[in-house]
Protein backbone atom coordinates (compact mmCIF):
# COMPACT_ATOMS: atom_id res chain seq x y z
CA UNK A 1 0.00 0.00 0.00
CA UNK A 2 1.28 3.41 -1.00
CA UNK A 3 2.21 5.45 1.56
CA UNK A 4 0.02 9.01 2.46
CA UNK A 5 1.30 12.27 1.75
CA UNK A 6 1.17 13.34 4.88
CA UNK A 7 2.91 9.83 6.11
CA UNK A 8 5.61 10.28 3.32
CA UNK A 9 5.93 13.76 4.92
CA UNK A 10 6.20 12.92 8.66
CA UNK A 11 8.87 10.42 7.28
CA UNK A 12 11.04 12.78 5.89
CA UNK A 13 10.47 15.41 9.43
CA UNK A 14 11.48 11.89 11.15
CA UNK A 15 14.76 11.14 9.19
CA UNK A 16 15.90 15.11 9.12
CA UNK A 17 15.98 15.72 12.79
CA UNK A 18 19.51 13.71 13.18
CA UNK A 19 21.41 14.75 16.00
CA UNK A 20 18.51 16.69 17.48
CA UNK A 21 16.27 13.35 17.57
CA UNK A 22 19.33 11.84 19.34
CA UNK A 23 20.12 14.33 21.83
CA UNK A 24 16.41 14.19 22.99
CA UNK A 25 15.88 10.67 23.20
CA UNK A 26 19.17 10.82 25.54
CA UNK A 27 17.95 13.98 28.10
CA UNK A 28 14.57 12.18 27.94
CA UNK A 29 16.10 9.36 29.23
CA UNK A 30 18.09 11.02 31.46
CA UNK A 31 15.06 12.38 33.15
CA UNK A 32 12.86 9.66 33.44
CA UNK A 33 16.04 7.50 35.05
CA UNK A 34 16.24 10.30 37.70
CA UNK A 35 12.43 10.85 38.39
CA UNK A 36 12.79 6.74 38.67
CA UNK A 37 15.23 7.32 41.28
CA UNK A 38 13.71 10.12 43.18
CA UNK A 39 10.70 7.80 43.80
CA UNK A 40 12.69 5.07 45.03
CA UNK A 41 14.18 4.93 48.62
CA UNK A 42 17.66 4.51 48.33
CA UNK A 43 19.32 4.60 51.81
CA UNK A 44 22.57 5.67 50.39
CA UNK A 45 24.05 6.73 47.24
CA UNK A 46 27.64 5.90 45.76
CA UNK A 47 30.69 8.33 45.78
CA UNK A 48 31.80 8.85 42.71
CA UNK A 49 34.24 10.71 41.24
CA UNK A 50 35.11 11.32 37.81
CA UNK A 51 39.33 12.57 36.45
CA UNK A 52 39.73 14.76 33.76
CA UNK A 53 43.43 15.89 32.81
CA UNK A 54 43.46 17.79 29.90
CA UNK A 55 45.22 20.75 30.15
CA UNK A 56 44.79 22.32 26.40
CA UNK A 57 42.62 25.51 25.54
CA UNK A 58 40.38 24.21 23.16
CA UNK A 59 40.35 20.68 24.68
CA UNK A 60 37.58 18.35 23.76
CA UNK A 61 37.66 15.49 26.37
CA UNK A 62 35.35 17.47 28.79
CA UNK A 63 32.87 17.18 26.84
CA UNK A 64 33.64 12.88 27.53
CA UNK A 65 33.68 14.13 31.55
CA UNK A 66 30.70 15.82 31.21
CA UNK A 67 28.69 13.08 29.59
CA UNK A 68 29.51 10.56 32.24
CA UNK A 69 29.27 13.16 34.76
CA UNK A 70 25.34 13.65 34.16
CA UNK A 71 24.55 10.09 33.25
CA UNK A 72 25.54 8.80 36.85
CA UNK A 73 23.96 11.52 38.56
CA UNK A 74 20.67 10.44 36.43
CA UNK A 75 21.19 7.08 38.18
CA UNK A 76 21.35 9.00 41.68
CA UNK A 77 24.56 8.90 42.21
CA UNK A 78 26.91 11.40 43.94
CA UNK A 79 29.30 12.03 41.31
CA UNK A 80 31.90 15.31 41.47
CA UNK A 81 34.43 16.11 38.44
CA UNK A 82 38.19 16.00 39.11
CA UNK A 83 39.52 18.21 36.50
CA UNK A 84 43.22 18.25 36.91
CA UNK A 85 43.70 21.67 35.14
CA UNK A 86 41.86 23.52 38.14
CA UNK A 87 43.30 21.29 40.44
CA UNK A 88 46.57 22.61 39.40
CA UNK A 89 49.20 20.02 41.38
CA UNK A 90 52.64 21.01 40.06
CA UNK A 91 55.02 18.03 38.44
CA UNK A 92 55.42 15.52 40.58
CA UNK A 93 57.93 15.91 43.20
CA UNK A 94 56.87 14.11 46.35
CA UNK A 95 53.33 12.13 46.83
CA UNK A 96 51.14 12.79 49.36
CA UNK A 97 52.30 10.23 51.64
CA UNK A 98 55.73 11.51 51.16
CA UNK A 99 54.96 14.90 53.23
CA UNK A 100 54.79 14.78 57.03
CA UNK A 101 50.84 15.09 58.24
CA UNK A 102 49.43 18.41 58.09
CA UNK A 103 51.94 19.99 56.03
CA UNK A 104 51.22 18.49 52.10
CA UNK A 105 49.86 21.48 50.27
CA UNK A 106 46.34 22.55 50.59
CA UNK A 107 44.97 21.43 47.17
CA UNK A 108 46.71 17.98 47.43
CA UNK A 109 44.88 17.90 51.11
CA UNK A 110 41.97 18.32 50.03
CA UNK A 111 42.13 15.89 46.89
CA UNK A 112 43.67 12.96 49.28
CA UNK A 113 40.21 13.60 51.22
CA UNK A 114 38.35 13.40 48.17
CA UNK A 115 39.92 10.26 47.19
CA UNK A 116 39.23 8.14 50.46
CA UNK A 117 35.86 9.11 50.50
CA UNK A 118 35.35 7.41 47.23
CA UNK A 119 33.32 4.74 46.62
CA UNK A 120 34.84 4.57 43.00
CA UNK A 121 36.64 6.16 40.44
CA UNK A 122 36.23 7.26 36.36
CA UNK A 123 39.44 7.87 34.52
CA UNK A 124 38.46 10.07 31.22
CA UNK A 125 41.63 9.79 28.93
CA UNK A 126 42.69 11.13 25.86
CA UNK A 127 45.42 9.60 23.63
CA UNK A 128 48.28 11.10 23.08
CA UNK A 129 50.73 9.89 20.41
CA UNK A 130 49.56 6.45 21.65
CA UNK A 131 50.27 7.23 25.03
CA UNK A 132 48.54 8.13 28.78
CA UNK A 133 48.00 12.06 28.97
CA UNK A 134 50.46 13.63 31.30
CA UNK A 135 48.13 15.47 32.89
CA UNK A 136 46.02 13.01 34.32
CA UNK A 137 48.97 11.10 34.91
CA UNK A 138 50.44 13.72 37.36
CA UNK A 139 47.71 13.62 39.09
CA UNK A 140 47.25 10.21 39.73
CA UNK A 141 50.66 9.38 40.95
CA UNK A 142 50.63 12.08 43.20
CA UNK A 143 48.98 8.79 45.41
CA UNK A 144 48.95 5.65 46.09
CA UNK A 145 47.32 3.83 48.76
CA UNK A 146 44.26 6.15 48.77
CA UNK A 147 43.13 4.35 45.54
CA UNK A 148 43.24 1.10 47.15
CA UNK A 149 40.37 -1.38 47.50
CA UNK A 150 37.85 0.61 45.05
CA UNK A 151 37.07 -0.05 41.57
CA UNK A 152 38.04 2.05 38.19
CA UNK A 153 36.36 2.11 34.95
CA UNK A 154 37.87 4.04 31.83
CA UNK A 155 36.54 6.37 29.37
CA UNK A 156 38.60 7.28 26.66
CA UNK A 157 38.87 9.76 23.10
CA UNK A 158 40.63 10.56 20.65
CA UNK A 159 40.05 13.29 17.43
CA UNK A 160 40.06 10.09 15.52
CA UNK A 161 37.87 7.18 14.81
CA UNK A 162 40.46 5.28 17.18
CA UNK A 163 38.76 6.62 20.08
CA UNK A 164 41.75 6.36 22.39
CA UNK A 165 41.79 2.86 22.94
CA UNK A 166 45.52 2.62 22.93
CA UNK A 167 45.08 5.10 25.95
CA UNK A 168 42.91 2.96 27.74
CA UNK A 169 45.13 -0.52 27.76
CA UNK A 170 47.99 1.71 28.86
CA UNK A 171 45.74 2.86 31.70
CA UNK A 172 44.31 -0.51 32.31
CA UNK A 173 47.70 -1.65 33.90
CA UNK A 174 48.42 1.26 35.87
CA UNK A 175 45.20 1.63 37.67
CA UNK A 176 45.73 -1.72 38.79
CA UNK A 177 49.50 -1.08 40.01
CA UNK A 178 47.89 1.24 41.95
CA UNK A 179 45.75 -0.85 43.63
CA UNK A 180 42.22 -0.18 41.78
CA UNK A 181 40.18 -3.40 40.26
CA UNK A 182 39.53 -2.21 36.73
CA UNK A 183 36.42 -3.22 35.34
CA UNK A 184 35.91 -4.91 32.15
CA UNK A 185 33.39 -2.13 30.40
CA UNK A 186 34.58 0.31 28.83
CA UNK A 187 33.02 3.54 26.56
CA UNK A 188 34.75 5.62 23.88
CA UNK A 189 34.28 7.99 21.61
CA UNK A 190 36.25 9.22 18.60
CA UNK A 191 35.96 11.10 16.63
CA UNK A 192 34.94 13.30 19.88
CA UNK A 193 34.00 16.46 17.92
CA UNK A 194 31.46 14.62 15.80
CA UNK A 195 30.14 12.04 18.60
CA UNK A 196 29.54 14.86 21.51
CA UNK A 197 28.53 18.81 21.74
CA UNK A 198 29.90 21.53 23.63
CA UNK A 199 27.69 20.37 25.99
CA UNK A 200 28.38 16.49 26.27
CA UNK A 201 24.96 15.58 24.03
CA UNK A 202 25.76 12.79 21.95
CA UNK A 203 25.26 13.47 18.23
CA UNK A 204 26.03 11.51 15.45
CA UNK A 205 26.36 8.02 14.50
CA UNK A 206 29.42 8.18 17.29
CA UNK A 207 26.89 9.80 20.09
CA UNK A 208 24.04 6.98 19.08
CA UNK A 209 26.74 4.42 19.76
CA UNK A 210 28.32 5.97 22.73
CA UNK A 211 24.33 6.70 24.82
CA UNK A 212 23.32 2.98 23.74
CA UNK A 213 27.00 1.57 25.61
CA UNK A 214 26.65 3.48 28.78
CA UNK A 215 23.69 1.65 30.58
CA UNK A 216 26.21 -1.68 30.71
CA UNK A 217 29.58 0.32 31.29
CA UNK A 218 27.19 2.13 34.44
CA UNK A 219 26.07 -1.05 35.12
CA UNK A 220 29.21 -2.83 35.44
CA UNK A 221 30.85 -0.07 37.18
CA UNK A 222 28.23 0.12 40.17
CA UNK A 223 28.18 -3.75 40.49
CA UNK A 224 31.62 -3.67 41.43
CA UNK A 225 31.23 -0.48 43.50
CA UNK A 226 28.27 -1.85 45.79
CA UNK A 227 30.40 -5.10 45.99
CA UNK A 228 33.67 -3.71 47.30
CA UNK A 229 31.41 -1.30 49.84
CA UNK A 230 29.87 -4.30 51.29
CA UNK A 231 33.05 -6.62 51.42
CA UNK A 232 34.57 -3.25 53.01
CA UNK A 233 31.93 -2.79 55.80
CA UNK A 234 32.31 -6.59 56.33
CA UNK A 235 35.68 -7.10 56.68
CA UNK A 236 38.72 -4.51 57.04
CA UNK A 237 41.15 -4.72 54.09
CA UNK A 238 43.98 -6.27 54.65
CA UNK A 239 46.56 -3.69 54.47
Amino acid sequence: MRASPKNAARRVQDQSSGDADIAYHYTATTLMMSALWRATVVPMSNRILVLYGSYRSDRMGIRLAHFVVEGFRARGDDVELIDAKEVGLPMLDRMYKEHNKGDAPPALEKLAGQIREADGFIFITGEYNWGVQPGLKNLTDHFLEEWFWRPAAIASYSAGRFAGARAAIAWHGTLSEMGMVVVSSTISAGPIAQSLSESGQPAGDGGKALAHAFPRFADDFIWWVEAAKAQRARKKPPY
